[in-house]
Formats: C-alpha cells, sequence, structure tokens
C-alpha cells in the first residue's frame, strides 16, 4: 500500500522541526519514506487530499469495550475496530466485558488473534480474578506472556483490600499493571446517578462522591504499603483529583484516567431521563467537570479516554433505575474534546498513554512505520445518529454540537481512509 498525503499540515508538538508545518507525506509498504514540501507521487500510489488536512501521531484509548465474545449483537470486534479507525484510533486496549471474560492466557490470545490485520491494533486487558468474581487472582503471569497490557475486573470494585494487596505484590515480579475501578460498592448501594440536588430533585437513588473517594484512599494507602504499578480507570469527581495529585507527590506509581463524557456533561443532563447518560462512574456536578479538566490539563490525571461501551437497545429503552451503565464513544472523541481544549492540547492527550501500558509510542519521522490519523480539527457540526458507526446506538452525544472531522488512520500497513 502506497499512499501520498499532500499538504497535511502536521500536529506533533514532539518533533518540533515539523510541529505545524504543512508537508507532503509519502508512505510506502506502511513505511514513511519522505517528508517534504513537495514530494512526487510515484507510480501505483493513492494521492489524499483532503479540505484543510492535518496529520498526527495515531490516536490511543485505555478504555474500549466491545462485545465479542458473547454480546456480538452488542459490536462485534471486526466492526468495533473498523469504528475504532474511522473515529481516529490506531490502538485501543479493549476491556474484559465480555463472556466469558478473558481469565486465561487461551482468552488473551484468541482477542489478539482477531485483531490481525486491521488498522487498529488491540491491546487486551486480562481480568484480575478469575471469572471477574473477585475471589481468586486470574492466571496474571500467563496472561502478561500472552500479550495482556494489564489486569482489570471491568466496572467492578476489589472489595478485598488483601486480594488488591496480594496483586500488587504479586505483580511485581513481572512489572505487571493493576486496576483498581474506583467505586464502593456498599456505599453506591443502588444508587444510579450522583447524589446532589439534581438526583434529589428526579428522585433518583444518588452515589455519593464518597463512594469513588473512599475506595481510591484505600487504594492508594495499599500501593504505598505494597509499591507496585496501579492505574485507576475513569475517575469522575474532584476530590478523587487531589487524592490522586497527593499521591504522585509522595512518589508513589500511580496513573489515572477520566471518560471524555464527564469532560463534557454534568448531571444536569438527566433531567429529561435518558438513559443514555447513565454511565459508571456518573456524570457528576459542573464543579466535578471543571476540577477534572484541571487535572487533565496538568497532568494529574493521566489519560482521556471514551469509555466507549456498545449496549443493545433492549438494555437502554427501559425505566432508568434499570437500564445498564454505559454510552458509545469513539466516534464522538475528536469532535467532543476539540471543543473542550486547544487542538494542540486535544492531540497530546489522545496520543499520550501507551508507555503505561508498555506499548511502543510511534514516531512521526522518515524511516518510522505510519502510525497516523489524519483529520480537519474545523467546523462546528450537530452530532446525529447518522455518525454513528457502532453496532449499537447508545451514544449520549446525539444533539451535541462538536467541532472537527476525523478522515481516518493510517496504520499496521491498512488504512480506514
Amino acid at each position: 500500500m502506497n499512499i501520498l498525503l499532500k499538504s497535511a499540515k502536521i500536529v506533533c508538538p514532539e518533533n518540533k522541526e515539523l510541529h505545524l508545518k504543512k508537508r507532503d507525506i509519502l508512505i510506502k509498504k506502511g513505511i514513511i519514506e519522505k517528508i517534504g514540501a513537495a514530494v512526487e507521487a510515484p507510480a501505483n500510489t493513492k494521492v489524499v487530499e483532503k479540505d484543510n488536512l492535518h496529520v498526527s501521531l495515531g490516536w490511543f484509548d485505555s478504555s474500549v469495550s466491545f462485545g465479542e465474545p458473547g454480546f456480538e449483537e452488542r459490536e462485534t470486534i471486526a466492526n468495533g475496530l473498523f469504528t475504532a479507525g474511522k473515529s481516529g484510533f490506531t490502538d485501543i486496549v479493549l476491556n474484559p466485558n465480555t463472556n466469558p471474560v478473558p481469565d486465561t492466557s487461551s482468552d488473551v490470545v484468541f482477542l489478539k488473534e482477531r485483531g490481525i490485520g486491521k488498522a487498529t491494533k488491540i491491546y487486551p486487558l486480562g481480568t484480575l480474578t478469575k471469572n471477574s468474581d473477585g475471589v481468586d487472582l486470574a492466571e496474571l503471569y500467563d496472561m502478561k506472556n500472552a500479550g495482556a497490557v494489564a489486569f482489570y475486573d471491568f466496572k467492578k470494585q476489589v472489595s478485598n483490600p488483601n486480594l488488591l494487596k496480594i496483586a500488587l505484590l504479586y505483580a511485581q515480579n513481572f512489572d505487571g499493571l493493576v486496576y483498581s475501578f474506583p467505586q464502593d460498592g456498599d456505599i453506591k448501594g443502588k444508587g444510579v446517578a450522583h447524589e446532589g440536588e439534581v438526583s434529589t430533585k428526579l428522585g433518583l437513588k444518588g452515589i455519593p462522591a464518597l463512594s469513588e473517594e473512599l475506595q481510591i484512599a484505600r487504594d492508594l494507602f495499599i500501593l504505598e504499603y505494597t509499591g507496585g504499578k496501579l492505574h485507576i480507570p475513569t475517575i469522575s469527581s474532584g476530590g478523587s483529583v487531589k487524592l490522586i495529585a497527593e499521591a504522585k507527590k509522595k512518589g508513589l506509581d500511580v496513573t489515572c484516567s477520566v471518560a471524555i463524557h464527564n469532560l463534557f456533561f454534568s448531571d444536569e443532563t438527566l433531567t429529561s431521563f435518558d438513559t443514555h447518560f447513565k454511565v459508571s462512574p456518573p456524570l457528576r456536578t459542573k464543579s466535578d467537570c471543571k476540577t477534572l479538566i484541571k487535572g487533565v490539563k496538568n497532568g494529574t490525571i493521566d489519560f482521556v479516554t471514551t469509555d466507549h461501551i456498545p449496549m443493545d437497545i433492549e438494555h437502554k429503552r427501559v425505566e432508568f433505575d434499570n437500564a445498564k451503565s454505559g454510552s458509545l464513544g469513539l466516534e464522538s472523541a475528536f469532535g467532543s474534546l476539540n471543543t473542550i481544549f486547544e487542538l494542540e492540547e486535544t492531540i497530546v492527550f489522545l496520543t499520550k498513554g501507551r508507555s503505561r501500558f508498555q506499548i511502543v509510542p510511534p514516531a512521526l519521522k522518515e524511516g518510522s512505520k505510519a502510525c497516523l490519523t489524519l483529520f480537519n480539527p474545523d467546523g462546528e457540526y450537530t452530532f446525529e445518529a447518522k455518525n454513528i458507526l457502532s453496532t449499537s446506538k447508545n451514544s449520549m452525544f446525539v444533539g451535541s454540537t462538536l467541532k472537527g472531522k476525523v478522515y481516518g488512520v493510517i496504520n499496521n500497513g491498512q488504512s480506514t481512509l
């Protein structure tokens, strides 16, 4: 596959020579062969010319769910990877949100093999415990050798503190990364929305920020005792940002992420009782949103994620209390972030995070493998159902005004242009 990108504005802050310069980029057999002001197209080369064409290193997402195996009606791996590629993502960390869950090395191998030859690469997570039941540790070492980049019981708290202690100690033997979902289930109880003024007015059972912050505080105490590497996915409260900032000042090896929808929306959107806005952790207050955005900007929050969770209509078109949590996020990721942040910030947030998962970051230079995302950062539009490429259609961003358009990716010798 030979491709020539014409007059592409490069957004790559780490490459000062090329950053914000317009260049032609010639890609031959998946390798960046030449970057120049005017590059001639060799024979049998696809020339790509797009309106206001911009290019950056390929984007990375640390929290994506599909459905296969077990929930193929929500999303297959093939269509999920197609959606990710068209949305600008060249690399995704795949959540263990399947049936059965990936708790053995053979499960991890299956997931990796399903992604072979695609423009978007899969980096699977294995579960932390067998069957994600929170009792016995899964085959962490074997799964790491098979390609699992970390270990996570998806959206489930590690309720047994001793189990987290043992996991952090054991994983140090092979430099493993342990996840802990930030929510105390006992305090959450039957809550379905952030506990506050909005939930009280609407009569919805509340989930206090305390449920998240107490869990994080406990986990950080354990991490300080054991050492090791801890990742806290999708925090949602301002108090959590402060706790993690303090832990980092102590030198603890902890990272965290935030879902884009927790930056973009507050709990005030729940007045319509639209179940697309039911997520876990829940949307919180505007004050929390502001603190989270500040945490992303100052680096306390290590990376943003779509927290993309396809969910079939049967689990969303029900009463708010009974609906399952989760929203799509891949298709709206760039447009929403580009609305909140400046372009250069947005690209930094979309490209950082690989090293935490021991994924080799790409480079934008001659001789490197092409791992590129193509986009137009300008132009506002209303996100509609027609913009959704996923099999499921449960996006809370439908009706939102977003900014910018993704053209696709070039990666792994493939293209979604």
